[in-house]
């Protein structure tokens, strides 16, 4: 009985073969790769260690004056991730999150298809209605959510004054739970309408011009070219740009922070604002817990992108 020798293991032939081959796209990549493994792999393991301890403010390692106190913090396992998943304040945090992701990609989605769709016909000043709609888009948004805070102004705020001159009473626009939650919606639609506007507008500059002139031919109206040639045009571009703006939406820190501090109260505040607050404004400050906020949010995107993929893939767009 004769055994046949398998032959090396060809991944190491292969993997040689790669970088002897390709060595100068491997030189050009590496340091990109060395860049994103320290600004965002050494902080992501090292979140996910901190979420299994009980590290906090007073067991972490610090210096006060020309002391040095050790860390004393201890490996909990999985007791952080029990005692936030059994903890009512993550659902109802996530809860308003997916309300206000939900409701900010399907605005802006809308907002941004109906504007591109304006725009990408022949019409007089299109060139300038173009530069105002992506204006938003080119303020930084601190100033653009700034700005929002002092229309909001219930006492002097422009808002309440036009509504003043019409005879209507001030809106509490960032003092009551509902109008506030109203508020920053808008203000996200309203920074996230050029990034819709912008993309989708090249997704239709894209579709050739005959299938609608000769859909127009054969008798379609404006809604069956809109149905039958627009949205399968659209598709591939529209996946993209509703999984980027769902995942931006929700972990948009800045204009929850910014103009509400997630008040009134804990009206507006969603997963990652919460997560910041437990390790940099509560006292003691809590890494551990905020570690486990952070890898729940990460794992939730993970799995909402999974899904979505997985989905495209039965419709044949696969990215």
């Amino acid at each position: 009985m004769t055994v046949a020798v398998r032959p090396r293991p060809r991944l190491r032939l292969r993997a040689r073969r790669a970088v002897g081959t390709h060595w100068y796209a491997w030189t050009m990549v590496a340091p990109v790769v060395l860049v994103i493994g320290v600004i965002i792999g050494f902080p992501l393991v090292r979140g996910l260690y901190l979420s299994l301890t009980d590290a906090n403010e007073a067991n972490v390692q610090r210096d006060i004056g020309v002391n040095h106190i050790p860390a004393t913090y201890k490996f909990t396992g999985l007791d952080n991730y029990k005692a936030v998943l059994s903890d009512g304040v993550f659902w109802d945090r996530l809860g308003w999150t997916v309300a206000w992701t939900v409701a900010c990609v399907a605005v802006t989605f809308l907002l941004g298809l109906t504007l591109a769709n304006m725009l990408n016909r022949k019409l007089r000043g299109r060139t300038f209605y173009r530069l105002a709609l992506i204006l938003p888009w080119a303020i930084p948004a601190f100033i653009s959510v700034f700005t929002w805070r002092m229309l909001y102004n219930e006492k002097n705020g422009i808002l309440n004054q036009l509504l003043a001159g019409g005879g209507i009473d001030a809106i509490p626009w960032l003092n009551d739970p509902t109008w506030a939650k109203l508020s920053v919606i808008a203000v996200n639609v309203w920074l996230g309408v050029p990034f819709m506007l912008v993309t989708l507008l090249g997704g239709l500059q894209s579709i050739p011009g005959e299938l609608y002139e000769a859909a127009e031919m054969d008798g379609a109206g404006a809604w069956q070219r809109f149905r039958h040639i627009t949205v399968p045009g659209l598709r591939a571009v529209s996946s993209t740009v509703i999984l980027l703006s769902t995942i931006w939406t929700f972990n948009m820190f800045p204009v929850i922070f910014l103009l509400t501090r997630g008040g009134p109260g804990d009206a507006t505040e969603i997963l990652v604002t919460y997560a910041y607050r437990l390790s940099f404004v509560d006292s003691p400050r809590n890494f551990s817990e905020s570690a486990t906020w952070g890898v729940l949010i990460l794992v939730l995107l993970s799995a909402v992108a999974a899904v979505y993929r997985r989905a495209l893939r039965k419709q044949g767009e696969v990215w």
